[in-house]
């Protein structure tokens, strides 16, 4: 304990590290630092200065705590800040808002001022702060609260970590994460860092793993089974009957961004990832008139045995009939651990607490609206991994899916994508959200043809406003059935997967929730995870296996859109 530091002080600090775990995703301690010096963490504590006020030092071990919980302090960025503390103290002050952006809706009420959001608007990953504060641009000094980044100190307990041999089992045990691996190449996806410490308290953190476990424990005890498991968050590999691999991307995370259009066609922003910016109004999309195959291969009545056949209907059904978890409720069946904590802190803080503490199972009526998006571009054509083509396959999935939906009462729309530069970008309706499923939709389907390129980005974009503005109900669902291969003139493929990965973070930042099926396609897990992003996804080699999977995958979708819409109310209150 540092010189001067009473016991009852240091017993005061460490009533913080619920906070600062709760906050950082982690367990994490609030220890005693030197007086007169500035907050630091080495990530398994933070220190704070023992002459500050109770205020001065939740603010402190607050930023600290954010800084970890949105991968500001990984490794491969604090390397770059050791020995130059003039550019770790520029990038605190950028990291600083941002990481507590990123933790907002954790924040109790009265920390959230905090954040500048000008500021934080500034850089959407730490790789991009790290990349502003290496230009020559003006940065203002980080505020006193902030703290310092102790470069040394952090590599020194990472390295401490790594020789231990629990270290080694937890290298052993979780292998490199597709996030770090895009912070160390500069391709970022909106709050991904955040996401990959996710959850305060309530879902991955161990903190909440914890407290989880401890009350499941006391509902056996009591004779009672745990409440309804969520849908998977995580990516999993399950064997399939047929011998085939399924392989499911459910993490969630989201930022809004509007697109705009006007002129002949619609017009939309493309996200350059190489400059770090928007290109207003650089794509066209242009809806084109459907055309229908002659005679009448598809009947709808055949379509929706098809449908049962996959066992499409069951699952989907459920997600408008089953009880609906609501959370941070004045009354309920269950504690919200997330809202009890933060309700707790509040009081610690000095702050009238909120009393909606509670999670309410209510039954809700169906009020979902689903676009399916269906790539028709020239890789589309390329034989599937089970024979047939891969557009054969996805066009079997979207007519099960359009079937499945459109029986159970949804309101339904396909409509088919390619592109040919920027300026056409085509779109084609094949069945649009006020069209009777019919043998005429069927014989659209069964006219489209493989061809041209995949402009991905823009196809998201004016799928989800048309999902917007003529779906009609309070939950949208856009599913992109594609190979992933998002390539056109000047959009090579890294270039265009940061823009797909851009688009679907800005639906789900406006309340729709994204989901991406690859299906018969070769396309790897790593590619698809570059072109989607943090949206739900997943890989089939045949469209026989949907039904296996399509109920989790479209309730972490959904859930995923809920987010930002739930968190945004809070702030606002």
């Amino acid at each position: 304990m540092p010189r001067g530091v009473t016991t009852a002080t240091a017993t005061t600090l460490e009533r913080w590290g619920l906070l600062a775990s709760a906050i950082s995703g982690r367990a994490l301690q609030v220890s005693p630092g030197e007086p007169g010096e500035p907050a630091w963490t080495d990530g398994r504590a933070v220190f704070v200065g023992s002459d500050l006020s109770a205020r001065e030092q939740v603010d402190a071990l607050s930023v600290q705590a954010s800084l970890l919980a949105a991968g500001s302090l990984h490794p491969d960025v604090v390397r770059r800040l050791s020995r130059r503390p003039a550019l770790a103290r520029r990038y605190l002050a950028l990291e600083g808002h941002r990481a507590l952006a990123s933790v907002e809706h954790v924040l109790p009420r009265s920390l959230r001022s905090l954040i500048d959001s000008a500021v934080a608007a500034r850089a959407d990953s730490p790789a991009a702060s790290l990349a502003c504060a290496r230009s020559r641009e003006r940065i203002a000094d980080p505020p006193e609260s902030f703290g310092v980044i102790r470069a040394r100190r952090l590599l020194a307990t990472i390295d401490r970590s790594d020789r231990s041999p629990s270290g080694a089992r937890q290298a052993r045990r979780e292998p490199g994460d597709p996030v770090l691996s895009e912070l160390a190449e500069d391709e970022h996806d909106n709050g991904a860092a955040a996401d990959l410490f996710a959850s305060p308290v309530g879902g991955a953190g161990a903190l909440g793993r914890w407290l989880h476990r401890m009350l499941e424990a006391v509902r056996k005890i009591a004779g009672e089974g745990p409440p309804g498991a969520d849908a998977p968050t995580h990516r999993t590999r399950a064997a399939t009957r047929s011998g085939g691999n399924a392989w499911l991307w459910t993490r969630m995370t989201g930022t809004a961004q509007a697109p705009g259009g006007e002129g002949r066609g619609t017009k939309y922003p493309e996200w350059d990832v190489h400059r770090r910016r928007y290109r207003p109004d650089w794509c066209t999309v242009h809806e084109l008139a459907p055309r229908a195959a002659d005679g009448t291969p598809l009947m709808a009545s055949d379509l929706l045995m098809a449908s049962d056949r996959y066992g499409l209907r069951r699952p989907l059904a459920r997600l408008g009939l089953g009880l609906e978890r609501c959370h941070r409720r004045a009354q309920g069946d269950d504690i919200d651990i997330d809202a009890a904590i933060e309700a707790r802190v509040e009081v610690m803080a000095g702050s009238a607490p909120d009393e909606a503490v509670y999670v309410e199972s209510l039954r809700r009526r169906r009020d979902l609206s689903v676009l399916l998006l269906l790539d028709t571009s020239g890789s589309a054509a390329e034989p599937a991994v089970t024979g047939s083509t891969v557009h054969e396959q996805q066009r079997a999935a979207a007519a099960a899916l359009t079937a499945a939906l459109h029986a159970i009462g949804d309101r339904v729309a396909l409509y088919a994508y390619c592109s040919r530069g920027r300026s056409a970008v085509q779109l084609v309706p094949v069945k649009r959200f006020d069209d009777v499923l019919d043998t005429l939709v069927m014989r659209r389907l069964c006219a489209l043809v493989p061809g041209a390129y995949s402009r991905l980005g823009a196809a998201i974009r004016h799928g989800a406003a048309v999902l917007e503005q003529r779906g009609g109900t309070p939950r949208r669902l856009l599913v992109v059935l594609s190979d992933g291969l998002a390539y056109d003139h000047g959009y090579e493929p890294a270039y265009g997967a940061a823009d797909a990965r851009r688009a679907l973070a800005e639906a789900r930042g406006r309340g729709t929730g994204c989901l991406c099926l690859s299906i018969g396609a070769s396309t790897d897990p790593a590619t698809l995870r570059r072109v989607f992003g943090s949206a739900a996804h997943a890989t089939l080699p045949r469209a026989e296996q949907l039904g296996r999977v399509i109920g989790p995958l479209f309730r972490s979708a959904l859930r995923a859109a809920e987010v930002r819409p739930r968190v945004s109310a809070r702030g606002g209150r």
